[in-house]
């Protein structure tokens, strides 16, 4: 099938097409939902996202406190999310929510309920970031965002009632690149201390040469095609899989990532991401950082979006529990 054959492929023939993967039975079902959000059109793809995000969790609960703040940089505002208790503790623990979307779409609409849920189960401040979009805005923009507004909640923790020591940081998708670049760089820089890093399918690599990466070339979710083109815009004048492209975009390329903090990895097993991911996994034990894995079976990506399925219900579960053990129980091991 070539390129044109594949946009072309109305979402029930897609939806039969899967059949040859053993997708969870809740979440096989639900696929179709997300067959038409392709990257082969930027604006489609953004809107199909923001019906999916509206089809979550929109409210806030009465006993969350959301605000919209701007953080100032050199690029102008950011513009961040804030979640705390209506009845905040000084010193909290504190959660920076970097959302998915290939780089080039998603927006905090996308985890709201996310942000409450953290919140309401664990009494943290959440800031979630409205990073700067590719093709737009290619790299580093999105990750100067982040990164400023990491420097912010350092610098503010006392203003936003946080402990700067208990700050961890959260990433999907492109969201969880970003959050792996982010841990680099400030390692790097001497920035801010970061307490944990919790990784989901994150895309840390150009160069596209996993098994599992030429193997899903036609999975729902997420495919290779979707990976190439979300690549490219984010690169901007960068080819993908040259010399050129830093470590601070795609985090593979690191030669090292001694020192970073503990991390934990979840891993959808139908994802052409999953084996890039298991190779991070496999490095950063290599380099000494604690790391705990998780592949979730029959899942693909961005399937944790289908909130009815057990699986996602699973997943939502353990992020709560990791988050707990590491942010809030005093066992989370070294900070960066």
């Amino acid at each position: 099938m070539d390129d044109d054959d594949h946009r072309e492929t109305e979402p029930a023939e897609r939806h039969r097409q899967w059949r040859q993967y053993a997708l969870d039975e809740e979440i096989g079902a639900g696929a179709v939902l997300l067959a038409d959000a392709s990257l082969d059109d930027v604006p489609r793809f953004r809107e199909v996202w923001r019906r999916i995000s509206q089809a979550g969790s929109t409210e806030t609960p009465p006993d969350v406190r959301h605000d919209v703040l701007d953080v100032p940089s050199d690029d102008g505002p950011v513009v961040v999310h804030r979640y705390a208790p209506v009845a905040p503790q000084s010193d909290a623990a504190a959660v920076l929510l970097i959302h998915s979307g290939a780089f080039v779409g998603g927006s905090v609409e996308s985890v709201h309920g996310q942000a409450c849920d953290m919140v309401r189960a664990l009494g943290v401040l959440v800031v979630a970031v409205e990073y700067r979009l590719a093709p737009e805005h290619p790299f580093p923009a999105g990750l100067d965002d982040c990164y400023r507004v990491l420097c912010w909640m350092s610098e503010q923790a006392d203003a936003l009632g946080i402990d700067p020591l208990r700050v961890a940081v959260h990433g999907t998708s492109a969201g969880g690149g970003l959050a792996m670049a982010l841990a680099l760089r400030s390692l790097d820089e001497g920035g801010p201390s970061i307490r944990f890093l919790f990784l989901v399918s994150p895309e840390v690599d150009d160069r596209l040469d996993s098994e599992s990466m030429r193997r899903f070339t036609d999975t729902p979710g997420f495919t290779r095609r979707d990976a190439e083109i979300s690549w490219r815009l984010y690169l901007g004048g960068i080819a993908p899989g040259s010399p050129e492209v830093s470590a601070y975009a795609a985090p593979a390329r690191a030669e090292t990532y001694r020192g970073l903090p503990p991390t934990y990895l979840a891993l959808m097993e139908f994802d052409p991401l999953r084996d890039e991911g298991m190779e991070l996994g496999r490095r950063l034990l290599h380099d000494e950082v604690p790391l705990e894995l998780h592949i979730f079976p029959g899942t693909f990506h961005g399937s944790s979006a289908l909130q009815y399925a057990e699986v996602s219900r699973r997943e939502a579960d353990e992020e709560i529990a990791v988050m707990r053990r590491r942010l809030l129980d005093g066992a989370g091991g070294r900070a960066s």
